[in-house]
Formats: C-alpha cells, structure tokens, sequence
C-alpha cells in the first residue's frame, strides 16, 4: 500500500541568511502550525532528508523521523537497487537556502579526499562522502562557480595593478604570458593558473588588505551596476572587511540566475553563492573546503591542491533542463514537469509547474522522492490517499509509488512544485 509522509523540517540560522520575513526559508516555515517568524534573526536553510545535522520528522508521527522510517524497511522505502547501491540510506539531502551575504569561497571533496579529510579531521569534516550539488534559482541568484576563461583573468591582471601585486609581478607575468600563448599546452595553463590562484590565496593578510584598500579607493566613483565587478567588491568588502575572498571575484565565473535557471558544482570545483533564494540538491554530506568570505575554518592548503583548474566561461556551468518521461514508460513527455539531470546517481529534480487551469500532472519515480512546494495550493494523491497542500510543505515518496500533483487555485496561480529524487536505473 502507497504512502505519502509530510516531513516536518527545521530551519537553521547562519549569519549570512536573509533576515526575518525577507527570507524564502521563514515564508515557508510560516505554513507550519507553531511557528513565529522572529523578524531579527537570519533564517538561511531548510534541511529535508536524513543528514544528522538537519534531520526530518514525520508530521504525524512526532518521534519518528525519516531515517527510522526508511531504515525500518529500506527495500520497501527506497527500492531494493537503492537500499543496495546506498548502504539502506537516502543517498541525498534537499535544501532551501535564502541568502543575504555571501557563502564561502568553498569546493567540495571527492569520495576519496572526504574519507581522508574525516579520519584526519572528523570534527571539521563530519562524514567520508562527497557532495556534488545542483542549485535552482526560486528569485534572482547570484554567485561565483568555476573560474574563468584564462583571458578574462589576464585582462583583470592587466587592468588592475593590485591583483598583479597579490598574486606577485612573476606569478603574474608567467600567467598572463600562458595565457596568451596560443602554444601553451592545457597542462601549462592548468600549471598557471594553479600558480596565480594559490599566491593569492596564501598571499599575507597585509599585502591583500593594503591592496584592497587601493582597489576600494579606485573603484569608488566608478558606476556601481549591480552584478559588476567594482560594485561587487564594495558590496563583499561590507560583508567581509579586507578579505582575501573578494580578489577571487577576478578568478571566477560571475553567473546570474533568473527563476528556474540551474547550475551544477561537481567535486573538486571553486564555487560562492553571494545572494538570493535557492532550492539545493547534494549527495548527503555536510563536508566543505573553505578559504574565504567567511569567519569559520579556513583550508587554504587543501583548497588550493584539490581543485581541477578547469576553466571557462560561465554559461558552461549551467544546468539546462530537459523533457521529462515518467519511469518506465515510453508515453510523451509530461508538459509541466522538467527534468534537471546533473551527471551522478544520487539525485536529479523534476521542476513541475501546473497553471490554475490545469487539473493534474501524475508522476512516477523508481526511486525514493521528496517533494516540496514552493508556491500555491493544490492536493498530492496515490491510488488510496489525497492529501492537501500548501506552499512550503514537503513531502515523502516512497519508491514506485505514482502521485498525482492537483492545482486546486480558484485564482490565476501556479502551483510549483519541486522534486528530488533518485531513480537508481
């Protein structure tokens, strides 16, 4: 017999939220019965899944929580190809983030690297697994993912002497040499700009502060366009004062997102979520590498040796979605749901969107799904269950369990939801 399970979920409070009822997280906490949104405080993830740190609860059964729900029978739960690939366990965690100053320059480990980041340092790295992850933009977003074509980083070397001086005039030199070479081998220019970014990064807080303070002075009277690279060192210098994370705005990919626009950060990729509201999708895993824009722990040396150096531009960081096809059936694809598909297993996301005038759309998933709603009213159904919904529910699916989203809106409103979920095949 098919289920559906209302999660209840717990939003956590990191200084770089958005504050009080601006945030996408406490608008969504609204919808459940006791709580109050506290108008001082930032509220900056919702957790949905089984990570310990962030653990979600039966709505109807208030000690029970998911991971006793699907470790009580994972085969039933997950399905018996991912009870076996993922060790009886969810292979994903499913966010909501609201975002009011920037996140960390950070990338995550590989499988390899997060096993030996966790025997050495559990305390700071607190499970062995990797996090890929995958983001779509529920408003506006903006963030840093990827560096670079070589000769944007160039032209921003030669256009402003103070990242000459914190990378070091060699370093510098010998990069905007490769770079422009038309024989330089992708070998030599991954060589060079490992060279150029790891001088930066471990360049001395006096050399990176006495040249931000020059850029800060040069830029001022320049025009601040929200998103350019002079308004953008301002806004990150008020957050995070002489830090050696704002250079890294001349490194990276500076990509904007409009609503339902998606990128993917696999292991090992430099990444900066600086604004905006999100839904997040990850291998579960809480692991990360950080090295600037941020007051916690900072592993420059292993920042610097883990990363790829792949580089190029921004819009090859974009996740674009496709036609989706319920599982195991070869019908025509769905007209309102999207499939977002990143390249590994544990997870992808359907982006259903049903206008008022449209009665249902019915999906199936091999796997385990977890469903929330990020706007409108409607019903999810089985065969032998309905039950209503409201924007900032979620939800539990277990594995081949088809269910069927309703837009019940008397208005011209969309109900939009989004689904995690990982298929197995």
């Amino acid at each position: 017999m098919s289920h559906i399970y209302k999660l209840d979920c717990v939003p956590n409070n990191y200084h770089w939220g958005k504050i009080g009822r601006s945030s996408k997280v406490a608008q969504y906490m609204s919808s459940y019965p006791n709580f109050k949104v506290d108008d001082s405080k930032p509220y900056s993830e919702l957790w949905m899944g089984t990570h310990p740190d962030g653990m979600s609860m039966l709505s109807d059964k208030k000690s029970t929580s998911l991971a006793n729900l699907i470790s009580s029978d994972p085969e039933k739960y997950l399905g018996s190809n991912i009870a076996a690939l993922y060790e009886n366990q969810l292979p994903f965690l499913y966010k909501i983030l609201s975002i009011q100053t920037a996140l960390s320059i950070q990338a995550h480990p590989g499988k390899k690297l997060a096993q030996e980041l966790h025997i050495k340092s559990p305390n700071l790295y607190r499970d062995p697994n990797h996090k890929p992850e995958m983001s779509i933009a529920l408003t506006e977003f903006e963030a840093m993912s990827g560096f670079r074509p070589l000769e944007e980083i160039s032209a921003f070397i030669n256009e402003y002497p103070e990242l000459r001086n914190v990378i070091g005039t060699d370093i510098a030199d010998n990069f905007v040499k490769v770079s422009n070479s038309k024989s330089s081998t992708l070998q030599e220019q991954k060589s060079a700009l490992k060279a150029a970014f790891g001088a930066l990064m471990k360049q001395s807080q006096q050399v990176i502060s006495d040249n931000l303070h020059s850029l800060l002075e040069k830029t001022k009277s320049q025009s601040h366009q929200t998103g350019s690279i002079p308004e953008l060192i301002h806004r990150l210098n008020s957050q995070y004062p002489d830090d050696v994370g704002i250079f890294c705005l001349m490194f990276l990919n500076i990509i904007i997102l409009k609503p339902g626009d998606a990128f993917f950060m696999g292991a090992d990729e430099p990444h900066a979520y600086i604004s905006g509201n999100i839904v997040e999708c990850m291998a579960t895993s809480d692991n990360v590498v950080r090295a600037g824009l941020t007051p916690k722990f900072r592993d420059v040396d292993v920042l610097v040796d883990m990363i790829t150096y792949d580089f190029g531009p921004a819009e090859s960081k974009l996740t674009v979605p496709t036609e989706w096809r319920n599982s195991n059936t070869q019908g025509p694809p769905s007209k309102f749901s999207k499939l977002y598909n990143p390249p590994i297993d544990e997870f992808s996301i359907l982006r259903t969107s049903l206008p008022s005038n449209t009665d249902f759309d019915q999906i199936l998933i091999s796997g385990p799904a977890i469903v929330f709603i990020a706007e409108g009213n409607g019903s999810i159904k089985t065969e032998n269950q309905k039950v209503d919904i409201s924007e900032g529910n979620s939800f539990f699916i277990p594995a081949n369990t088809p269910f069927t989203l309703e837009n019940t809106n008397s208005s011209d409103h969309q109900l939009l939801a989004y689904t995690a979920f990982c298929s197995g095949l």
